[in-house]
């Protein structure tokens, strides 16, 4: 596979039109569809569904359209990578965070870092510790910032020195607003929203204890807020981090026992790093 031919996939998946990519690609339609066919002969699979005026993604293609803007994302920051190199410090350093009151330490610190190293930009992809890994193994992210509980084996990591509270976050009308803290019997009976990843599943288990069996899941998310969208209009009682959000209508209120989450910041080992990103990382050791 060629990396023209798979840019002229995703633009035909864009698209979904033929002769609409072509004219954005400045091709000839038969030359693209030649192109297309090519590929689906390389592969053996079927990559669209065709009609008269109108394309879809097969299931092959819709895997493929995923492998192959990772691909295609990958190529062109290794690009800008090596295209970037001046004297002047400066590039493009790729960080995945999940929602975590450590974000505020790692804003600061792009602050101060750039405050030196101005030509130096960042880009955030958001997401749950469990993307982001996938995104670090495939190069297409620099740095992670992952909330426990998460495997670090294969990465060099620093640990932030903030942890995250566990609570509930309730609409005001709740029963639950009136309480100073919540207990596992007082969430017993109440729709929970919880988070979508298994690790930290097991985590609430443990602090619920023999009621994690009987609790009414009623949503899953991974992202907060999406989860307070959930609990504004009722679809249940969020079980989340304290993130300093202020909601009009809606209270966090602390887990009772406490419960709270640390954080790390992982880079893969022995990789070779880029000027801008070996240097952020000894900027990130300096101001913890």
């Amino acid at each position: 596979m060629e990396l023209r031919v798979l840019r002229y996939f995703l633009a035909v998946a864009r698209e979904e039109n033929i002769t609409k990519a072509a004219a954005l690609l400045h091709l000839t339609q038969p030359t693209l569809s030649r192109q297309l066919m090519q590929l689906e002969e390389e592969l053996g699979v079927q990559l669209f569904r065709r009609s008269r005026y109108h394309i879809e993604l097969t299931e092959d293609g819709m895997m493929l359209r995923r492998r192959a803007q990772e691909l295609v994302d990958l190529a062109e920051k290794t690009t800008r990578e090596f295209t970037m190199r001046e004297t002047e410090l400066m590039g493009e350093i790729a960080i995945g965070a999940g929602e975590t009151r450590s974000m505020s330490f790692l804003s600061r610190a792009m602050v101060s870092f750039r405050e030196r190293y101005p030509k130096v930009t960042f880009r955030i992809f958001s997401a749950n510790a469990d993307d982001v890994k996938e995104r670090l193994d495939t190069g297409l992210l620099d740095m992670g910032l992952l909330t426990e509980p998460v495997d670090v084996g294969r990465y060099a990591f620093c640990r932030m020195k903030e942890r995250d509270l566990w609570g509930v976050l309730v609409r005001m009308d709740s029963p639950l607003a009136k309480l100073s803290a919540v207990t596992p019997d007082d969430l017993s009976q109440v729709p929970l929203i919880v988070s979508g990843r298994e690790r930290v599943q097991q985590e609430l288990g443990n602090w619920f204890g023999d009621r994690w069996e009987q609790l009414q899941i009623a949503a899953t998310f991974n992202l907060n807020l999406n989860a307070a969208n959930m609990v504004r209009y009722g679809v249940g009682t969020a079980l989340s981090f304290d993130l300093n959000f202020t909601f009009d209508d809606l209270r966090f209120i602390p887990l009772s026992p406490t419960m709270s989450t640390g954080t790390v910041l992982v880079w893969k080992k022995d990789q070779v790093l880029t000027p801008a990103v070996e240097a952020f990382h000894e900027h990130i050791k300096n101001v913890q």
